[in-house]
């Protein structure tokens, strides 16, 4: 009888549970993953080297520009992220000698998984929404990038992938304004159409680029057709050095980040509102209020002016200056 008692306990007793083997993780999360570890890896203080070369002429009789190499000290800071989405700001900082530094808001780039539109250059002072198809967007991130005022200046969109054991995302081919360093010089071509990558480093990160520069044909029977010039290769690399003032940077952008913040809304909005952002340029400056916005924030971080009374006055201008993408 005690045999049975204690058998009737133990099937009242509960089985031990198995152990549980890790839920597998998706391919598709873990690329997600270290999409986002290589794109936030770009964060952090360097020693920037730009190296820009006009190769191949594809008009006759046109000469490439010497070789443009340029530097300094760049600081990249997170400004956002929400999973799907980061936002890097680059911030220059600049020796201007006998101790004194100066910040340039440098270029901003936005990072977007599996997005439904992206914000592209599309002509002369126009920036309209391209869609993109249920299969463009699976496993895609786009790369927005801005000018210094946060006004745009190219979209496109590629993946991460693995290229000889080398992780690297690449851009389909986008057009883009002219930078500064051509605009100035009143060349031949007006526009780029351009690869775009981006890539880790054990020193740090590249970021390089294959441009076509393009402008109206020579001919004027063509009617305003577009041709090639020459092409360009960009390699700008980014090397991990702490060895400068980062504080300049990092003050900076404490003392303007509220500003700045409500600036990027703004565009947002005129984007949505006015189907794209059409706002003139100038070869100094890149759109025409950008120096203007840019000394209101020095404003602010003076305490010159409050910053509600800066968000207003540069909402004004930027209102003023931009048009409808298609009018």
């Amino acid at each position: 009888m005690k045999r049975l008692i204690v058998t009737a306990a133990l099937l009242l007793v509960p089985a031990p549970l198995m152990a549980q083997a890790p839920a597998p993780v998706s391919a598709a999360k873990s690329a997600f993953e270290a999409d986002r570890a290589d794109i936030l890896a770009m964060a952090g203080n360097y020693k920037v080297r730009f190296d820009m070369q006009e190769s191949t002429p594809w008009r006759a009789g046109y000469t490439p520009i010497a070789t443009k190499v340029s530097g300094g000290h760049e600081v990249v800071r997170v400004i956002g992220d929400t999973g799907r989405k980061i936002m890097l700001q680059h911030l220059l900082v600049v020796d201007m000698g006998e101790g004194k530094k100066m910040v340039i808001k440098h270029w901003r780039q936005d990072w977007e998984y599996e997005p439904e539109r992206v914000l592209t250059y599309a002509d002369r002072d126009t920036w309209t929404w391209t869609r993109l198809s249920p299969a463009e967007r699976k496993g895609t991130w786009s790369q927005t990038v801005y000018q210094v005022d946060d006004s745009p200046r190219y979209g496109g969109w590629g993946k991460w992938s693995d290229v000889g054991g080398l992780r690297r995302w690449e851009s389909n081919q986008s057009w883009r304004p002219l930078a500064r360093r051509d605009a100035i010089r009143g060349p031949d071509y007006d526009r780029y159409l351009g690869v775009n990558r981006h890539q880790s480093s054990p020193a740090g990160w590249i970021h390089w680029q294959d441009n076509i520069k393009i402008g109206p044909a020579e001919d004027a029977a063509a009617g305003g057709k577009l041709e090639p010039i020459v092409s360009e290769y960009v390699l700008n690399s980014y090397t991990r050095f702490d060895g400068f003032d980062v504080k300049f940077a990092d003050d900076y952008w404490a003392a303007t980040k509220g500003y700045w913040a409500a600036i990027r809304e703004e565009w947002a909005r005129i984007g949505d509102a006015k189907n794209g952002i059409r706002i003139t340029e100038e070869a100094d400056h890149g759109t025409v209020i950008s120096g203007r916005v840019l000394e209101i924030a020095d404003e602010v971080q003076s305490g010159k002016t409050s910053e509600g009374d800066a968000i207003r006055k540069a909402k004004a201008l930027m209102d003023q200056a931009t048009r409808a993408a298609g009018g």
